[in-house]
């Protein structure tokens, strides 16, 4: 949880694509064009052996940038989940499962953190990724489901979760615009990896696309 709760008159949200803050008038709350719910997901050593989804459960949904970020200031940043923890933002209406409809035939472009990487870096590309996820900074932002952030041994992820694998401009669209949002440098590659192929093949899927 966090230390303190900002004050309505301190709120602010980021443009990603401007690159700086945007002061909002906070005398009356400011709807989102789509509501979302967070979901978190933390199997310990015993459930492993259990369906995987069985741990999954929803949170809160927000509709409005005010009640974001009094959630996401009271929810714990990545860098202190506990490892093997999942946390997710998707549209309400829309499970964080392959299995759901709007996720079925789609993938996830997935950015992967070294062990040496700050945690901090983490928790400020996640928090990136979801202020341009909510406010619709993405060109193609009917092609978004989600968004989920896993802390793991060997290094945590950030995936950004789309409806339609097929659609590459799409897809490629996305990603580029990902890695800008949350700082990734021009060399660093992400890929693409349908939820079909996931399911099919496991660890031995290959990425569709790779930016």
């Amino acid at each position: 949880m966090a230390d303190t709760l900002k004050k309505p008159s301190d709120l602010s949200i980021k443009a990603p694509s401007q690159k700086k803050d945007v002061t909002l008038d906070l005398t009356k709350k400011h709807p989102l064009e789509h509501s979302w719910t967070f979901w978190f997901d933390n199997p310990n050593g015993k459930q492993k052996q259990t369906t995987w989804g069985q741990t999954l459960r929803s949170v809160y949904t927000f509709k409005t940038i005010e009640d974001f970020w009094c959630l996401y200031n009271n929810v714990v940043p990545p860098s202190r989940l506990v490892t093997g923890a999942d946390l997710h933002v998707f549209k309400e209406g829309i499970e964080p499962k392959w299995e759901d409809p709007m996720c079925a035939n789609g993938g996830k472009w997935t950015v992967t953190y070294s062990k040496a990487t700050s945690k901090s870096n983490t928790d400020a590309s996640w928090l990136n990724l979801l202020l341009a996820m909510i406010g619709e900074q993405f060109a193609e932002s009917d092609e978004i489901c989600g968004a989920v952030v896993s802390v793991r041994n060997r290094g945590d992820r950030i995936a950004l979760w789309t409806k339609t694998a097929s659609n590459e401009a799409g897809q490629i669209s996305i990603g580029k615009a990902l890695k800008q949002f949350v700082d990734l440098p021009e060399t660093t590659s992400i890929g693409y990896l349908t939820h079909a192929d996931a399911k099919r093949l496991d660890k031995k899927a290959k990425d569709r696309y790779v930016l």
